[in-house]
């Protein structure tokens, strides 16, 4: 089915165009496809999992509004008092408010929600940020597959550090891959105690993958603000 281009919006890391392919709708930025509104299994087990480690979560952060189906699904959690969706860009936002509200069921308006646009690095950078009993990131199509060269900070040592800062002691960092990130994980398992990878299934090619991330070990480096994480 040929995808008709609804709206085309200059964003921060470039072109973002929202398609229409018969029901359903998709995200592509710089020609590259992100997400679409088919399915959501991995996007609604990123929540869960990051929210089933006791006690359960009461604040999340969600990295990446998306087509809205982990905000949706995060607001269905027993125990969640407050979701923070940090999201860099305006277009994305907006569209939650139209043609994708039926995708996040309207969550923008709920009174336990907050929308920040911001660079996700800057906004953990910040000191007010958290903490957070649970943090969901899904604003790549991975760790090793980033929308923009400057989206690679988050994964490095100094990025997790970030992360690990801002996260209750028994909280839990869930990260969203379209694939294996052997790398990456290999810096989840330096950093935190226990590191998790659960394989999602989809209808064609290699499983999506959530890697879940728990107990922070300690460390005696500053966090360093964005602008040095490298």
């Amino acid at each position: 089915m040929t995808a008709e281009v609804i709206e085309r919006a200059a964003g921060i890391g470039g072109e973002l165009v929202l398609r229409r392919a018969g029901e359903h709708y998709e995200i592509i930025s710089n020609g590259v496809f992100l997400m679409d509104t088919r399915g959501g299994a991995s996007e609604r087990l990123l929540v869960r999992a990051a929210a089933a480690n006791p006690p359960a979560p009461a604040r999340i952060l969600i990295g990446g509004l998306g087509v809205g189906f982990s905000l949706a699904e995060a607001l269905t959690l027993p125990g969640v008092t407050h979701v923070t969706v940090v999201e860099r860009e305006p277009a994305v936002i907006g569209w939650h408010r139209t043609l994708l509200r039926p995708w996040s069921r309207g969550a923008l308006d709920d009174p336990r929600v907050t929308v920040e646009r911001a660079d996700l690095l800057d906004a953990l950078a910040d000191p007010g940020t958290g903490p957070f009993d649970a943090m969901c990131l899904d604003i790549d199509n991975g760790p090793d597959w980033t929308v923009t060269p400057g989206n690679a900070r988050l994964y490095g040592p100094a990025g997790l550090d970030l992360i690990a800062s801002r996260l209750t002691p028994h909280g839990t960092l869930a990260v969203w891959s379209a694939g294996t990130a052997p790398a990456f994980e290999a810096r989840l398992r330096d950093r935190f105690a226990r590191v998790e990878t659960v394989p999602v299934p989809v209808p064609r090619g290699e499983p999506d993958i959530v890697y879940l991330a728990r107990d922070a070990a300690s460390t005696d480096r500053a966090v360093p603000p964005p602008a040095a994480v490298r």
